[in-house]
């Protein structure tokens, strides 16, 4: 029978009560290849006795459920036709599991589940799953009717803390893995580390599959105001190192991991953590007694990796399904048994595609009344605009739709710190270009206009910095830029994303006038530096509002991380711009606009 993971692990708010055992769920059988007359271990491999599998994996589905863009109010569409929900990738997941055999596949997820969309931010928060009896999560609900059989952690189950991603993790049939989210005080896996299945082969012994779930070392840095001093977060490698052997003597057949981590071997945190953040492929190169690998967080799509161990030689495959389930990962594992047990011998993965089916119509009707609510939630007006404010041009442009974002900073920050010592300080405010699309049209604004602005559920911090540590902060921030010669003709689409640095990674700073000179090499491209119109002086101490994501040392940036903080809060930024703009009525860029930056080569105008 499958285990009931609500009984056989009791948890307090915080934390989990030690290790959790996965145990056994023993399912219906794999299809064995029939068994030729001879002897048990046929010196022809081709009689040898064989059976095959399917593991099925999304990750990064963000609150996608339908194919809906919340912000737009409208079906998703993209230039590449792609779908996305799960909705959409149930009806693929039925596909698969009719070709093989339901009882021959298994479902996971890599983590990154409920945060992401105007769903997920209801019910955490407008009508949140953590009141007494409040719903249940949309998420859990749709991944219970589809029937998944394990989840890794991402980073972001931690956005609404944990109290929010406990009662969430009690509403899933399912667990949630993080062999390397521990307690902090025991050092053990405060979330299940594991989770086996048996599959019953006709005419041979069962074969064993366990799933190993890995979630990424960055929600330390990420959300450290909800986790610090109650979980710790260590490597991938050094985890997988540690449990793959103990699955492979509970005896696993195949070992799969689902990780929340990239492939790339890069970190986006540079050296504030020794842990990598992308790390799924070193630990297939690495770590020994693994089949397959499920990638998530880097939201690519990557049908088949094949990563050599450096100790076995064995071929690991690894397999990433495009974000939002737009995708679906299938491996295709054939087992052969060998010398009285079942060996891997072959792995394939490749992906389907969400946008060739129809939405299941069992999730769209199980979901369609939660679905309504939240349209009406972001479709509420709170103010008028004056005119159009859009982020077509913020990425090389000082935009004002950006600068509405510092200004409502730099107001709540001036307002929480008023009649405290720090009250005098200047108030400066980053704020990042998310969107390449956002669009405020003028006349009425409504929630939905203001989200696709914001489209992070980031909260405020006060840091206190010197004029030293924000220069450095800007020409950190600067290097996003690709360096181009004076006179050489400029293509705004190749001149952001040095380095493949992602534009949230880039940011404005209001409250002080600058140039940025991309005809100079990195590190030396900030000019003309000023505040209240003379030079910085490199003394003056500001407060700076930076988003928690920055503050905690996401992006790497120098300086505001280890920078004292003055204050924080738990509000999100996105509900204080809503918050804002109802209060003014009218959204006017003279009430928020100001240029305090422009892009220059030898100190001429670029634009």
């Amino acid at each position: 029978m499958p285990l009931n993971r609500r009984k056989f692990l009791k948890r307090s708010a915080i934390t989990g009560a030690g290790v959790a055992i996965a145990g056994t769920a023993a399912v219906p059988s794999a299809q064995a290849a029939p068994a030729k007359k001879g002897p048990e271990h046929p010196k022809n491999p081709k009689d040898a006795k064989r059976c095959s599998l399917t593991v099925m994996g999304t990750t990064d589905l963000h609150g996608h459920v339908f194919n809906w863009d919340y912000f737009k109010d409208a079906e998703y569409s993209d230039a590449a036709g792609n779908a996305m929900g799960l909705a959409r990738v149930s009806t693929l997941i039925e596909q698969v599991r009719k070709e093989k055999g339901r009882d021959n596949t298994l479902l996971l997820d890599a983590g990154d589940t409920i945060q992401g969309t105007p769903l997920t931010y209801y019910y955490a928060k407008v009508d949140p799953i953590t009141a007494k009896k409040g719903p249940v999560h949309p998420m859990a609900r749709a991944m219970n009717a589809i029937g998944y059989d394990a989840v890794a952690l991402g980073n972001h189950e931690f956005n609404y803390g944990i109290e929010t991603l406990r009662k969430f993790e009690s509403q899933c049939d399912f667990p949630l893995l993080g062999a390397n989210a521990l307690d902090a005080k025991t050092l053990k896996p405060a979330f299940p580390a594991y989770f086996m299945k048996t599959f019953k082969v006709k005419g041979g012994p069962p074969v064993k599959v366990a799933v190993l779930g890995l979630t990424n070392p960055g929600i330390a840095i990420w959300d450290k105001a909800y986790v610090q001093g109650k979980l710790t977060f260590p490597g991938l490698e050094e985890q997988a190192a540690k449990w793959v052997p103990k699955l492979r003597s509970m005896g696993a057949d195949v070992v799969v991991v689902s990780a929340h981590s990239g492939t790339s071997g890069t970190s986006s945190y540079g050296d504030q953590l020794p842990y990598l953040e992308d790390a799924a492929a070193e630990v297939a190169k690495k770590v020994p007694g693994i089949d397959a690998i499920l990638v998530g967080h880097a939201h690519q799509e990557i049908p088949e990796l094949k990563v050599k161990n450096e100790k076995t030689g064995k071929t690991v495959v690894l397999s990433e399904p495009l974000c939002f389930a737009e995708r679906l990962s299938v491996f295709d594992i054939t087992l052969v048994f060998n010398k009285g047990k079942w060996d891997v011998e072959s792995v394939s993965a490749s992906l389907r595609n969400a946008a060739t089916v129809a939405d299941d119509p069992k999730i769209t009707k199980l979901l369609r009344a939660e679905h309504a609510k939240v349209v009406a939630y972001v479709n509420q007006v709170v103010g008028t605009a004056t005119e159009t404010l859009t982020t077509v041009d913020a990425r090389y442009k000082d935009a004002p739709i950006i600068d509405l974002i510092t200004k409502v900073q730099e107001d709540v920050v001036k307002e929480a710190l008023a009649g405290t010592a720090y009250a005098a300080l200047p108030v400066i405010a980053q704020a990042s270009p998310f969107s390449r699309t956002s669009e405020i049209p003028a006349g009425k604004v409504t929630i939905r206009d203001l989200s696709s602005l914001y489209v992070y559920d980031n909260t405020l911090v006060a840091k206190l910095m010197t004029g030293a540590q924000v220069r450095a902060y800007l020409e950190y921030s600067a290097e996003y830029y690709v360096q181009t010669p004076a006179g050489a003709a400029v293509d705004v689409d190749k001149l952001t994303n040095a380095k493949n640095r992602p534009d949230y990674n880039y940011d404005y700073v209001s409250g002080l006038q600058y140039d940025i000179d991309v005809a100079q090499a990195p590190g030396s491209r900030i000019k003309n530096l000023t505040y209240n119109g003379a030079a910085l002086d490199d003394a003056q101490q500001f407060v700076m509002a930076v988003n928690n994501y920055r503050a905690n040392g996401g992006g790497d940036f120098p300086y505001v991380a280890s920078a004292q903080e003055l204050w924080s809060e738990s509000t999100e930024i996105r509900t204080r711009i809503a918050e804002w703009v109802t209060a003014k009525g009218e959204l006017d860029p003279k009430d928020f606009s100001s240029v305090d930056w422009r892009l220059t080569r030898d100190g001429a105008p670029m634009f």
